[in-house]
Order: structure tokens, then C-alpha cells, then sequence
């Protein structure tokens, strides 16, 4: 048995891209639908006072979720390294800032840099599909 064509793959991946795309549609939708009935419950549950409610149908309790932003990075850089704080920020590189550097210096080694890589297949649609 022949394996198939390059041509028949392109098409398979194509269909199968158009039923994720499908189905993505519909989560979001859902998704969407669901966030209005979680605002409606969490105005009911605020208007009547409640944290927590148990009902036949389940559980529902409300949490708080604190997030953080900078306003003034050059503050904040100040102030991380005025008192020494390093763990107020996240470990992690800016991947394009790092390739343009690497491309500019490439005789410099940065310690402890870690690099690997990976072919990626980009697929795009033909006239005829």
C-alpha cells in the first residue's frame, strides 16, 4: 500500500482545520453565554449578600483575584533593585530581544542560555480547495 500524497495530506489538514475552526466558533459562543449566566449569578449572589450558595443543581461561590500592572517600569526597576527584590519579577526571557541580540553579538556566549529548535509546517490554502 502507497502512502499517500503530499497533495492528499494538504487537503486532510485542511478539512480537519476547517472543523476545528468550526468548533472553535461554537466554544467561543458557548463560552460567551456561559460568562453572561456567571454575571447574572454573581449579581444575584451580590445583591443578596452571599459568598457562597448551594442549590440541587451545584455549588457557586465568589472569589476575589487581585492582578497587578506596572505604570512606571524605570520606577520599578529602581525600586527592585534599590531593596533587592529580584522575586517581585517573573524568570523569564524576552525571546525576541534575546534573538536580536545573539544576531548582533554573535561571538558572545550569554551564561546560562539554553536554545533549541524546531521545524514548524505552515499550510496554506490552494486556489482549487
Amino acid at each position: 500500500m502507497s502512502e499517500p500524497s503530499l497533495e492528499t495530506l494538504i487537503r486532510v489538514f485542511n478539512r480537519m482545520r476547517d472543523k476545528r475552526d468550526q468548533f472553535e466558533a461554537e466554544v467561543k459562543n458557548l463560552e460567551k453565554k456561559m460568562q453572561t449566566v456567571k454575571a447574572a449569578i454573581n449579581d444575584a449572589m451580590r445583591e443578596s449578600d452571599l459568598e457562597s450558595v448551594k442549590t440541587a443543581a451545584g455549588l457557586a461561590y465568589r472569589t476575589v483575584k487581585t492582578t497587578y500592572s506596572v505604570a512606571d517600569w524605570t520606577l520599578m526597576h529602581g525600586f527592585v533593585l534599590e531593596h533587592q527584590m529580584p522575586e517581585l519579577l517573573e524568570k523569564r526571557l524576552h525571546q525576541g530581544n534575546v534573538k536580536k541580540y545573539l544576531e548582533e553579538h554573535p561571538d558572545d556566549a550569554l551564561p546560562g542560555l539554553n536554545s533549541s529548535m524546531e521545524y514548524s509546517i505552515t499550510i496554506k490554502r490552494g486556489k482549487n480547495d
